[in-house]
Formats: structure tokens, C-alpha cells, sequence
């Protein structure tokens, strides 16, 4: 009987140990990315390494240099999620919803994360599993959850989101602007925000649809009045650095594109060299007194 009051209140010390470690109170990262596969496959690193070394890519006026520096002493944490978007994020219910929160079904991880939010050494994760992935919950938004008192604050999100929403969007245009109502209403109003679409495809067809998807979407921003500065991923100088390039993109073993969806890790960074004046134009946008004060 001893032995058993024993065994009983080891168990009971380490299950309280375990619920005192996972009770810790979490670290937000100051600067947020959340976004899709692209991030998982291919831009993760381009995005960590752009804002982990913000100084040296953005090139401030001298008032705005005060402000730079601040954003370069912050913690970056990047999260994409397999074939997710703005509905995905802002779903309570459902199918979209479960885009995030399910777990996937053959390899139980959904999800790429890099930076402050994964020191594992391992790029993937499911979400839900895990202190730095607690966005699921009854009733609310992976980003109502996320951004709940208490929880992740961010200084500055970025959201990256265009092809799984693509042929949406592009062939309704009031499925746009109800997406962008919805992320609206969600965002907390006084938090700094760049939408920016992702980078193009490698085919003309994937390519222009993409085209007419970013056009409603940045009509919808336009219509709703959504403060988020918005960035077009898909510009003619990105268009021409993907479209039909094989070198951006993952091949079999004869040489063949096998993924036209992802560009790869060098794709990402010269989509970042490309992308540069505009995506620092929307950081100083969103950070600048004239902003904080409107």
C-alpha cells in the first residue's frame, strides 16, 4: 500500500511539474508573418532573414531611422500554413477552419514555422500542438485565438496569402471584399499591418489567375477600407523573374518542374530583392507617427 501512495504521488508530481511547464507565460514575438505553404516550402527563411535584419534592407529618412532601429531589436517569428488564407484564419467553424486546426491526416504536421515561435530545429509543426501554436479553440477565429489578451501581441503582422483563395477571388469579387470584412473585423485596431500576396507561379495559366485574384483582393482593401498597407506580390518584375524560370522551382529527377506552386528558397530571395522598396515603403507606412496618431 506504501508503494502505491508512493507510485500515486510521484504521478501527481509530475503531472503537476508538466502542467506548471506548459502553464509558462509565452513570449510574443514582436514581429509577426503568417501566411501559406509558400512559407513552409520555399520563402520561411527569406521572410525571418528580412525582418531579423531590417536595418540593413530598409533605407530610412532620418525620421524614420528612430523607428527602423526599434523594429530591428524585435523578435520575428514566421508561421505558414499548408493551403490556408484569409478565410481559413477568420473561419470560427467548418471546413476553412479546419484547414488550420485539423490535424493532417499523413504526416500530423501542417505547418512551417521559423524564428522566435521554433527553436526545435525542425521547420514543421501542427497547430494546436504546442504553447506557440494554441490557435484553436470553439467558437473563435485561429486569429481571434491567437491574438487574444495575453497571448501573441504583435508589434507588426505581416499576412501573406494568395492561391488558395485564388480562383475565389478572382471570379467573385464580393467573396473578396467579405473575406477582407471579416479580417477586419478581427485585426485589433490599433495593430500595424502589411498584406502582401505571395510570389508568382511558374505557369502563365496559375499566373493570371493570380493576376485577377490580387486585383479584386486589392479592391476589396480599397472598398472596406482596411488600414492594412497593401503589397502586390505578383508586380511584372516578379512575373518575369518566375513565370516559366525552372530554376525557381522544385524538379524530379528529370529535370522537370514538379511543383509549380512553390518557388524555392533562391525564387524567395530574389523575390525579397525585388519586392524590397515596396515592402519597407509599407513598413514605414504602418509605423510612422503620422500612422500611430490617425
Amino acid at each position: 500500500m506504501q508503494v502505491f501512495k508512493k507510485m500515486v504521488a510521484t504521478v501527481c508530481a509530475l503531472a503537476f511539474t508538466t502542467l506548471g511547464a506548459s502553464a509558462e507565460d509565452f513570449t510574443s514575438p514582436e514581429i509577426l508573418i503568417i501566411g501559406d505553404s509558400q512559407i513552409s516550402f520555399g520563402s520561411g527563411p527569406a521572410f525571418l532573414e528580412f525582418f531579423s535584419d531590417i536595418k540593413d534592407h530598409c533605407h530610412p529618412n532620418a525620421r524614420q531611422k528612430k523607428h527602423l532601429e526599434r523594429l530591428g531589436e524585435m523578435r520575428v517569428g514566421v508561421i505558414g500554413v499548408r493551403s490556408s488564407s484569409i478565410d481559413s484564419w477568420t473561419a470560427r467553424s467548418g471546413r476553412a477552419k479546419d484547414t488550420i486546426c485539423k490535424v493532417d491526416p499523413k504526416w500530423n504536421v501542417n505547418a512551417g514555422a521559423y524564428g522566435f515561435v521554433n527553436k526545435t530545429g525542425n521547420k514543421y509543426v501542427q497547430i494546436g500542438k504546442g504553447r506557440e501554436y494554441q490557435f484553436c479553440a470553439a467558437k473563435t477565429s485561429p486569429l481571434e485565438e491567437m491574438l487574444r489578451d495575453g497571448y501573441y501581441d504583435p508589434k507588426l503582422i505581416l499576412m501573406s496569402f494568395l492561391g488558395n483563395s485564388a480562383k475565389r477571388w478572382a471570379n467573385n469579387p464580393e467573396a473578396a471584399v467579405r473575406d477582407v470584412e471579416r479580417l477586419q473585423a478581427q485585426l485589433p485596431p490599433d495593430l500595424p499591418c502589411i498584406f502582401m500576396t505571395t510570389a508568382p507561379a511558374y505557369k502563365k495559366k496559375i499566373v493570371d489567375l493570380r493576376l485577377r485574384a490580387q486585383k479584386n483582393l486589392m479592391d476589396a482593401f480599397k472598398v472596406t477600407g482596411l488600414r492594412c498597407t497593401f503589397v502586390p506580390g505578383a508586380t511584372p518584375e516578379t512575373v518575369a523573374a518566375n513565370q516559366g524560370n525552372k530554376h525557381y522551382f522544385r524538379l524530379n529527377k528529370s529535370g522537370m518542374v514538379k511543383d509549380p506552386y512553390h518557388p524555392n528558397e533562391a525564387a524567395a530571395k530574389n523575390f525579397f530583392a525585388l519586392e524590397m522598396d515596396q515592402i519597407c515603403s509599407a513598413i514605414f507606412d504602418q509605423i510612422e507617427p503620422t500612422r500611430e496618431q490617425s
